[in-house]
């Protein structure tokens, strides 16, 4: 089986007190396997979509996404509690 390629931008999302989750860290080049790999060794679910981090990647750091990519953030944030085995605050 065929190793994936590093990623070539990695986004790191946070989602608290916000009515929207916001890009917390973005990392572009040699620093996108670094911070994938800072993730993993938190235990912080990731996954992939190299077409999402590049939308994310450009958007301000610490600024709520935008409306229009609600849907695609929501479905890996949906991803993230189910793989981890949380329920999201009400």
């Amino acid at each position: 089986m065929k190793t994936p390629a590093p990623p070539t931008r990695a986004v790191a999302l946070e989602y608290g007190d916000h009515a929207a989750p916001r890009v917390l860290v973005r990392a572009e080049g040699d620093l996108a396997p670094l911070l994938t790999r800072a993730a993993q060794e938190l235990g912080i679910p990731q996954f992939r979509d190299d077409a999402l981090a590049e939308v994310l990647s450009q958007l301000p750091l610490r600024e709520e996404i935008p409306e229009d990519l609600y849907v695609s953030v929501a479905v890996v944030m949906a991803w993230a509690y189910w793989v981890t085995g949380r329920v999201p605050r009400a």
